[in-house]
């Protein structure tokens, strides 16, 4: 059943849900290594040209073919990585056949564990979501709700417990900038007293924006990706990042050529302090059947 709002959102606890497809694919790398990506999917059209925001805007609205072999490529590429930030998805309505985009991309890429963040509510036409897909089980989740006009939102996520637990944000903020500064402020506040931090999606800004003008900047936060992300056919906007605290080590980064999406997907790889690494600090529970 579609979820309709008859009162403003708020903050709260959430629960990811169980891929029962995937009781045994749990499990953080044994190198300790952290493949992460964030992906802007536009609902699963493919957008090639300027021209086709309107040859194919009809797609926003109504089912179409083409859809399911996109969202098949881009479940295919997520399998590679171990937790995944989704932007524009849909949470199931006419547009996407009734398909929760979130779950069947968790489906798709073999992810023990997702979460459907409704931010903005449409009923049948349009279910406008942010995801989390992830192979390691969040021992905390919250749903935000972020300040500017309605329609955005944040996932925060916790992995471990205590001092060396790792904060994992997940966001798709505003395009004017004085709501993206209200939103940033806030999320500022939800991960000020954690060490280890990590914040996925589609921030509609450059990355000098965020690390030396934004309510970010004491943060020490890398931004190690600065190739341009938007629009996918021609970059030239660097849009999409993961940024990361200092206590995260860099392996490797790279924006990906995958032209499924007006956006071009981010994917970071990362070494995780010892601290972390351990058993006690970040456990990885097995799902029972």
């Amino acid at each position: 059943m579609l979820r309709r709002w008859s009162s403003p959102r708020l903050a709260g606890p959430g629960q990811a849900q169980v891929n029962p497809l995937c009781l045994d694919s749990s499990g953080l790398p044994c190198d300790g290594r952290l493949r992460l990506l964030s992906f802007n999917i536009q609902v699963g059209i493919s957008t090639e040209r300027y021209h086709h925001y309107l040859t194919r805007s009809w797609q926003h609205l109504l089912p179409h073919t083409g859809r399911a072999r996109n969202l098949q490529r881009i479940g295919e590429l997520l399998g590679n990585y171990d937790l995944v930030a989704l932007q524009e998805a849909d949470g199931g309505s006419l547009r996407s056949g009734y398909i929760n985009q979130v779950e069947h991309l968790a489906q798709l890429g073999a992810f023990p564990y997702w979460y459907q963040q409704l931010n903005r509510n449409l009923g049948r036409f349009a279910q406008h979501s942010n995801g989390v897909l992830s192979r390691l089980e969040p021992q905390g989740l919250e749903d935000h709700p972020l300040p500017g006009p309605s329609g955005r939102g944040a996932i925060l996520l916790r992995f471990g417990q205590g001092e060396n637990a790792l904060v994992v944000v997940v966001m798709h903020l505003a395009l004017g900038g004085g709501a993206r500064t209200r939103q940033l402020a806030y999320i500022r506040e939800l991960i000020g007293g954690y060490h280890h931090q990590i914040l996925m999606g589609d921030m509609n800004t450059h990355a000098s924006d965020l690390l030396e003008n934004s309510p970010l900047r004491d943060l020490g936060l890398q931004a190690p990706q600065i190739e341009a992300t938007f629009p996918s056919w021609r970059p030239q906007r660097c849009l999409d990042h993961i940024l990361l605290s200092p206590s995260l080590t860099l392996e490797r980064v790279d924006v990906l050529a995958q032209a499924t999406s007006d956006h071009l997907p981010v994917a970071v790889e990362i070494r995780l302090p010892d601290a972390l690494h351990d058993a006690d600090a970040l456990p990885v529970p097995t799902v029972g059947t």
